[in-house]
């Protein structure tokens, strides 16, 4: 057969193959058909995490956004209005709430992220005192009888009379405050109200820190935090350490109000109702609040009704959260392993007040600091809380008081940098100029005691005064310099004094964390590194504050199972800043600390003649 004759043969053969295969490749079709509709379609990809922060300060409410590897994704701020007269400081809820949603819409707008990715919230803010009436409107706290005006802010100092009364009183909850409660804390504040305004007293149907009243306007859901009931409500949150552990969160009946000790002061009636003013219910930080955010705050916020929101902490507390695991890379390994390596570091947060933040696994009683409390910032930890209530307020004070204050702020705002900076470059030129072995020596002559607003820790004298040795008259801006690098050495020695407190009564401190406004000042961290010792860590990300209340949120999610596992995840080292190694550094420090010590037994000198003086 040939070659033409065979393709014939096998052309002829077509025709019956033909409707077989055609038969055969229905089949398959339709097969295939069958098994794609029996396949569900592929998952979605898994949403990603935006965790929301805001934090409330004395000046401005912030908000910031972060993803699930605790980077800064965007923030912005709202200023809010604040009222003072004397010893006065009040605010307004109302005021606060529209700022916040005012920033939480920037930061959204800013890091170019939608309302409805936002996946949590939580809430920081001051430890500032909020009075609302039945139907949740603001109920006067001020002489002035304008109801805007609410709040009474943390750093006001009203109430330091009746702050004694209590302190007389000897009542057991005192020693978990450092023996004596504070005119910045809650009962005092509310005795002074229930003393001069009978009818705002009257009407207020809940008193609540303003973090608890923020997660309370977002969630509906009453519950307070053991943060600020312990912290500053003199709530004894170690009565639920045997019933419960983090893992089990839930909002707790408040078994720990002391009942005798509101009655012993003359606050009675807030015992009424299972204290129902005051708090029914309590959580650990970042447990999950009501049915989460609210439909009418959510439109408010612009972010999606029921997103989990976490139960909140005050915003010094909320910094060492954002900062407190903040280890070096080297350190990683240890700090999983080592449940007590937390319990040796220190955090600063440095804002308009400083807060010294230590926990430790066991309570510690020292006199002087607030504390032990339990689990007011890391759940099932013991937290002892020293502080100075001017540290930021006291440089602003210093500066904008100086007459060569204007001239100065004018030529920083000129080269866009801030008077901080201005006057740090300032001190580098009259080291050179003068020939000083080093910038902190330029201030021999000239010391600071910083009390301009009372000493919280470790004295706890409201009564101590600030006090600068060695001015004259010269008002250039070199002599600000100088006084400013003094405030800042004041401030420092007054942190060291906190520091060796606590080590004495049973700490064991060797690192610092700082966080806060103040650690952006490259020559504030140096000077409390060389002052106090220890090397300082500073986080990656500035904003620890907010991102300690986005942590919230992130745990109330249940994308971690603790506050710690979530710390452990979101915090991140930055740069390390090392005391300096010249022991004439040292030395100098050690004469100025001495000097320290004695300005205010000088002040004890002086008050005790002036009394005899006019007995």
């Amino acid at each position: 057969m040939s070659g033409s004759q065979f393709r014939r043969a096998w052309s002829d053969q077509t025709p019956v193959l033909e409707p077989l295969q055609r038969r055969y490749n229905q089949y398959n079709s339709r097969l295939s058909s069958a098994v794609e509709m029996s396949t569900p379609p592929p998952p979605p990809p898994p949403r990603r995490s935006v965790f929301l922060g805001v934090d409330v300060g004395t000046g401005s409410a912030r908000a910031g956004l972060f993803d699930d590897g605790g980077r800064l994704l965007g923030s912005a701020s709202s200023p809010i209005q604040i009222w003072k007269d004397r010893d006065c400081v009040e605010q307004s809820s109302t005021d606060i709430w529209l700022a916040i949603c005012t920033a939480v819409k920037a930061a959204c707008a800013l890091a170019n992220i939608s309302g409805e990715e936002v996946t949590s919230l939580g809430f920081a803010a001051t430890c500032s005192l909020v009075a609302v009436d039945s139907d949740g409107q603001p109920v006067t706290v001020s002489w002035s009888g304008d109801t805007r005006r609410n709040i009474i802010v943390w750093m006001d100092h009203r109430a330091v009379q009746q702050a004694e009364r209590i302190n007389s009183s000897n009542s057991p909850v005192l020693q978990y405050c450092g023996g004596a409660v504070s005119p910045e804390m809650q009962p005092p504040k509310l005795l002074w109200v229930k003393e001069n305004l009978q009818e705002s007293w009257s009407m207020a149907f809940r008193w609540m820190d303003l973090s608890d009243w923020l997660s309370y306007r977002a969630t509906g859901d009453d519950t307070r935090s053991l943060c600020t009931t312990v912290c500053k409500w003199t709530y004894l949150g170690h009565a639920h350490m045997q019933k419960i552990n983090e893992k089990d969160s839930r909002d707790m009946e408040a078994c720990g109000w002391d009942d005798d000790f509101w009655e012993e002061i003359g606050l009675a009636d807030l015992v009424d109702g299972h204290h129902s003013k005051i708090g029914r219910s309590v959580a650990f930080p970042g447990h999950a609040l009501g049915s989460g955010l609210t439909p009418d705050a959510a439109k408010e916020l612009g972010l999606v009704a029921g997103i989990p929101v976490g139960t909140s902490l005050i915003d010094a507390h909320a910094g060492g959260v954002g900062v407190m695991e903040s280890m070096p890379a080297s350190d990683s390994e240890a700090k999983d392993i080592d449940e007590e390596a937390i319990c040796h570091r220190m955090v600063l947060v440095c804002g308009t007040s400083t807060c010294h933040m230590a926990v430790s696994q066991n309570k510690l009683f020292i006199p002087g600091i607030w504390g032990p409390f339990w689990s007011a910032m890391v759940p099932q930890y013991w937290l002892t809380e020293g502080g100075q209530s001017a540290t930021g307020a006291l440089l602003d004070y210093i500066i904008e008081n100086h007459v060569a204050s204007p001239h100065l702020a004018n030529r920083a705002a000129s080269r866009c940098i801030s008077i901080f900076e201005l006057l740090n470059e300032i001190l580098k030129s009259m080291k050179q100029e003068l020939g000083s072995p080093f910038i902190a020596a330029l201030t021999d002559d000239i010391h600071v005691f910083p009390d301009f607003h009372g000493n919280r820790s470790p004295i706890a004298d409201p009564k101590s005064k600030g006090m600068i040795c060695g001015l004259t008259l010269d008002t250039s801006e070199k002599q600000l310099a100088l006084l400013y690098l003094a405030t800042v050495q004041g401030i420092a020695y007054g942190t060291r004094h906190i520091v060796e407190h606590c080590n004495a009564h049973g700490h064991k401190i060797n690192t610092l964390l700082a966080c806060g406004g103040l650690a952006k000042n490259s020559l504030f961290i140096q000077e409390h590194a060389d002052i106090i010792g220890y090397p300082i860590i500073l986080p990656r990300e500035n904003e620890s504050v907010l991102l300690g209340a986005a942590i919230l949120g992130a745990v109330a999610s249940k994308k971690y199972s603790t506050m710690r596992e979530a710390m452990k995840a979101l915090n991140s080292a930055g740069q390390v800043v090392y005391p300096s190694n010249d022991p004439k550094v040292k030395k100098y420090h050690n004469a100025k600390y001495r000097i320290f010590r004695e300005l205010y037994e000088q002040q004890l000198s002086h008050r005790s003649i002036m009394v005899e003086a006019l007995a």
